[in-house]
């Protein structure tokens, strides 16, 4: 789902904000994906929230782990969920079961409770349209955000470069895939990449063990637009080579055969962070054997982040993008744009 450009976002809607409260810590802005504000005896409560309409078998599920990263970017887990559930206007009562479940079975693995919300039916929808919003406790002086990096600090990655765009692609284009050389075997691998999507256990390590200046959980716009989203929230310059970046080799064919760049596809389940050099052992030791990798740097004052491509020639980001989506422009490009539900208004 892709947004407005920034500085639209910069003009009409981080400004109006309401008034002005001293209990509040962090609120919107570019990059900024959680609001934090103080409850009392020295916590924060760390809130999110996130619509989901493309992934369309797994809508609820989803909603609910992608909200929950956001919260555990600040180094702590989500503790109760709101779900808001728009059924499209042809809805049954199987279509309500699926999604109830998924969203109980989201929050079940995740320890968390669903403490409100709402259900209704909107004309007009094609499909359904999920937005969640979760909430975590912290304590203030351990509260984690992505504008946290510093000159000096390694960027690391988690698991691999378009994660959840793969799986999503995987259901949502699999004739297109295999009608393209995609072998069925390398389909049927990236459906799996679905379960990978929480980062909750790794950014909660990380920041228990005290090895981390920032986190961030690239999702629409990928690695590249994570990467410019925390250099803009920073105010830092970042390094990175995308010789460094994993991708998996599904993702790569897919990207062949449909024509995306992986550093750009949507990339739930990734969590990038910035930590200081000697934090490394800390790092590998909170990670254990979970897939990662140091990408980058943090060189100085921004914002900037120089990607320097495989083939020679350097990406230079002075702001971020969150108008660039792989993903919907997929769905345009081939004609199934008529699939994905419209945005609603009230």
């Amino acid at each position: 789902m892709a947004k407005p450009p920034a500085d639209l976002l910069r003009r009409y809607v981080f400004p109006r904000s309401g008034a002005r409260r001293g209990d509040v810590v962090s609120g919107p802005g570019v990059g900024l994906d959680v609001g934090i504000a103080r409850v009392g005896g020295g916590r924060v409560i760390v809130s999110h929230s996130d619509p989901v309409h493309g992934a369309v078998r797994h809508v609820a599920w989803l909603a609910v782990h992608v909200a929950s990263n956001d919260v555990a970017t600040a180094g702590t887990r989500p503790s109760w969920i709101l779900p808001v559930i728009l059924l499209p206007g042809a809805w049954d009562e199987r279509m309500l079961d699926e999604l109830t479940s998924q969203v109980d079975a989201a929050a079940r693995e995740l320890g968390a409770s669903v403490i409100g919300g709402h259900t209704g039916v909107v004309e007009g929808l094609s499909r359904p349209l999920v937005v969640a919003t979760a909430m975590g406790v912290c304590e203030e002086d351990r509260v984690i955000t992505a504008a946290g990096a510093r000159p000096g600090d390694l960027v690391y990655m988690t698991k691999w470069a378009a994660l959840e765009g793969t799986a999503i692609l995987s259901e949502d284009f699999e004739d297109l895939l295999l009608s393209r050389g995609v072998p069925r075997s390398s389909v049927e691998s990236a459906r799996r990449l679905m379960e990978l999507v929480s980062v909750v256990p790794e950014a909660v390590a990380l920041a228990e063990a005290g090895a981390v200046h920032a986190m961030h959980d690239p999702t629409r716009g990928g690695i590249a637009e994570g990467l410019a989203e925390m250099a803009v929230a920073s105010s830092v310059s970042v390094e990175v080579w995308e010789e460094r970046i994993p991708v998996l080799e599904p993702t790569r064919e897919f990207a062949a055969a449909l024509g995306f760049d992986p550093l750009w596809m949507i990339s739930s389940g990734v969590l990038l962070f910035a930590s200081p050099p000697e934090s490394r052992g800390a790092v590998e030791g909170a990670l254990g054997g979970l897939p990662h990798a140091e990408i980058g740097r943090v060189v100085g004052a921004g914002p900037r982040v120089i990607i320097h491509r495989a083939g020679g020639a350097d990406e230079v980001l002075d702001d971020a993008h969150p108008e660039r989506d792989e993903l919907a422009e997929l769905w345009r490009r081939s004609g199934r744009a008529g699939d994905i539900p419209q945005p609603v208004r009230d």
